[in-house]
């Protein structure tokens, strides 16, 4: 299976849509756990890198503009 490639600042779809009706976040920080932040109410999560790449769908933006 490919490895998903994701950087700091890309905003991803996630495969389950948060409360606030919204599945787009921003990767705020990378290391062993990711925090990642809503795109539409600010809400910010931290979670283990293996189980955000299991519950990440795509890239929708990349932070270096691709």
């Amino acid at each position: 299976m490919e490895a998903k490639v994701f950087e700091l600042n890309d905003v991803v779809e996630m495969k389950k849509q948060h409360p606030c009706g919204t599945n787009a976040w921003k990767i705020i920080r990378l290391g062993a756990d990711i925090r990642i932040k809503c795109t539409g109410c600010g809400h910010s999560v931290m979670i283990p890198r293996r189980e955000f790449e299991k519950k990440m769908k795509k890239v929708l933006v990349r932070a270096n503009g691709e």
